[in-house]
């Protein structure tokens, strides 16, 4: 490669005219905002969608060296306008070739985050130091190395058996993405990046391939299932249904997420944001996982425990063993799913839409998707009771919404094939996963922690067990008899999915590129400030309002507490028993309430309507009226 172009591309006419991106108009844009964004890094909103992947995982050796490395690899980074151009031109040629690949349209993307200690060491002092105890931040701060017994990474997937991002590996600062179409256009661009990084004496940590399976495989995973199928839409990104505008246009059941739960800065309607400094803005924190597939374990214990539900009368004799393993992912390997079709996989045609429109309103105790199963562990839509015994469901949008995050994983290694050359179950393959999220504790993690390895998740009398694809040692409450049936089955799995190594970045905006580069993203990124909110405002367990010397949280002992910044505990509502949420209500009261909505503690301050509650950049929590008057603080300024 004579030369490295800001962000590689082709596009040669697919006949004598070009291929042109369709026209929109004004109304348009402005609905659709996000598309024609050139801060936010590419692939967070706007997928790669690349066969061929790299990732480059990078230390520096000298602040004032990966500086001008950043600042000389900044215009090659693509942005989300161009990811999502390149995209709808690809598109549109698609459709036009029949469903064909445009064999002569092709891109080179790049994108890159910073660990912890790699924004350190760009920006020559801490770039956060409001980091509260259990925030996004202090997850970040942590790495994922730290967080593994949070996260169910222990015995054979501990860091100590990992391939990188362990502390006895060399710590890793960022990571450089490098997606292609071609094989060949790829291994150009990493040679050119190489060259860089030798240039700036960045040392080449660890590099991770990925690729698309070939042929039939292609878009598949190495159990054989269809992947990437339920993905979030996003406000002001895609364009909604004019029918239902909470889904995106012709994919019923694809639920339009705010943007802020992808994003650094954007709106949300659920919950608080992180307090984060305003050079995050546009950012979003990546989550890198290499997660082995034992292949050929996964097929022995299909087989083997589909054999135990026969000898059980559980199922029919005839069943095949893609029955059992289209249960345990909740799809078909077509990505058809399981609640639809619960006989057989009803897609052989690969062109056709997997279906996302899926509601377990009518299948809460998982008779026909089980409990268990991958899809409804990482993603249960209404299939969540309001409370154990209790009539109704939760709603997805809100808390539900806020947990999703945006995948963007890719095979790696070959395909299986003990016939073959290097298809022996001994050859490293599995799932190079990657996700964005504004939130790494209230999104990745919760799902991690909360739903994938928690095997009382859902609340059942039975208990549901782990996630029977990607969860720990598990023994499995399994449906048997039939939809009209209470019976389980209990099933021991082994764990077929293994963590090879992690790591956490923050992949920042094209903007703040140009401030590390420079060195001017101040210690702390922002002084303390007050934080100011009128009701109705709900606060939720684990949640904190932080100002940068004052934390107001709901504890899940059930009270309202103020801790400074160094988490010295400075004032207490006093436990109630019983206290699910506190809101501050419109009327300016402060209150703590049961799950029946009854007031079990409140600030003095109700009948107060346009007051704001205000945590102070002195330390202070306060109450004021709509004319300035304190009507109630918690004396804690310092």
């Amino acid at each position: 490669m004579a030369s490295s172009p800001a962000r590689e591309s082709s596009a040669a006419p697919l006949s004598a005219a070009p291929v042109a991106v369709p026209a929109q108009s004004a109304v348009e844009d402005a609905a659709l905002p996000l598309r024609h964004n050139a801060d936010i890094q590419g692939d967070i909103l706007a997928g790669f969608r690349k066969d061929h992947v790299r990732l480059l995982l990078l230390r520096f050796a000298n602040p004032t060296a990966a500086r001008r490395w950043l600042a000389r690899l900044r215009p090659r980074i693509a942005t989300t306008q161009d990811v999502a151009v390149f995209n709808s031109r690809f598109s549109s040629a698609r459709r036009r070739a029949a469903g064909a690949d445009p064999a002569d349209m092709a891109a080179i993307w790049r994108s890159i985050g910073f660990t912890w200690n790699g924004l350190v060491t760009l920006a020559g002092s801490p770039p956060i130091t409001d980091i509260p105890h259990g925030s996004t931040q202090d997850a970040f701060v942590q790495g994922s190395a730290r967080r593994a017994g949070l996260l169910g990474d222990t015995g054979r997937n501990a860091p100590e058996n990992w391939l990188f991002g362990a502390p006895h590996h060399e710590p890793v600062d960022a990571v450089l993405t490098l997606a292609a179409d071609r094989a060949e256009d790829l291994r150009a661009a990493v040679a050119w990046e190489r060259q860089e990084l030798n240039l700036h004496g960045v040392s080449l940590v660890f590099e991770q391939e990925g690729a698309t399976l070939p042929g039939d495989a292609r878009g598949h995973e190495h159990f054989g299932f269809k992947d990437g199928i339920s993905q979030p839409a996003v406000q002001g990104f895609d364009e909604p249904d004019p029918e239902n505008p909470e889904h995106k246009r012709g994919e019923p059941g694809t639920r339009m997420i705010p943007a802020g739960e992808f994003v650094v800065g954007l709106p949300m309607d659920h919950r608080l944001p992180a307090w984060l400094p305003d050079w995050m803005n546009n950012g979003s924190f990546q989550v890198i996982r290499r997660l082995a597939q034992d292949v050929s374990g996964w097929r022995e214990q299909v087989t083997g425990h589909l054999a135990e539900l026969k000898r059980r009368d559980a199922v029919p004799e005839d069943t095949e063993p893609g029955w059992l393993a289209a249960r345990l992912v909740g799809r078909w390997p077509s990505g058809a799913p399981v609640l639809k079709h619960p006989d057989r996989d009803p897609l052989p045609n690969p062109a056709l839409k997997p279906d996302n429109d899926l509601s377990y309103a009518d299948d809460l105790e998982g008779r026909v998707t089980p409990l268990c199963a991958h899809l409804r562990k990482t993603s249960p839509r209404d299939g969540l009771k309001v409370a154990p015994g209790a009539p109704g469901t939760l709603p997805e949008k809100g808390v539900l919404d806020g947990r999703r995050i945006m995948r963007r994983g890719i095979p790696f290694g070959p395909p299986m094939d003990p016939e073959g050359v290097g298809g022996g179950p001994d050859t490293p393959r599995g799932l190079l996963f990657i996700c964005y999220q504004s939130d790494l504790v209230a999104q990745f993690e919760f799902v991690q922690r909360n739903w994938v390895n928690d095997p009382d998740f859902p609340d059942r009398p039975q208990p549901a067990g782990r996630d029977m694809l990607i969860g720990r040692d598990s023994e499995v409450s399994f449906p048997a008899g039939g939809k009209e049936s209470d019976r389980t089955v209990p099933l021991s799995f082994r764990q077929f999915v293994r963590t090879e190594g992690a790591v956490y970045t923050f992949v920042p905006s094209l903007s703040a590129l140009d401030r590390l580069a420079q060195g001017t993203i101040p210690r702390g990124g922002a002084g303390p400030q007050d934080r100011v909110f009128r009701g109705p405002l709900t606060l939720r367990r684990f949640e904190v309002i932080s100002s940068g010397r004052a934390r107001l949280r709901l504890q899940p002992s059930g009270e309202f507490t103020v801790h400074d910044e160094n988490e010295r505990l400075l004032w207490r509502s006093g436990i109630h028993d019983g206290a699910e949420t506190g809101e501050f209500r419109a009327d300016g009261a402060l209150v703590l309430h049961d799950r029946r909505g009854r007031v079990l503690w409140s600030t003095p301050t109700a009948g107060n309507p346009g007051a704001e509650l205000v945590v102070r950049a002195d330390g202070d929590v306060l109450i004021r009226a709509a004319d300035g008057r304190r009507l109630w603080h918690t004396d804690t300024a310092h």
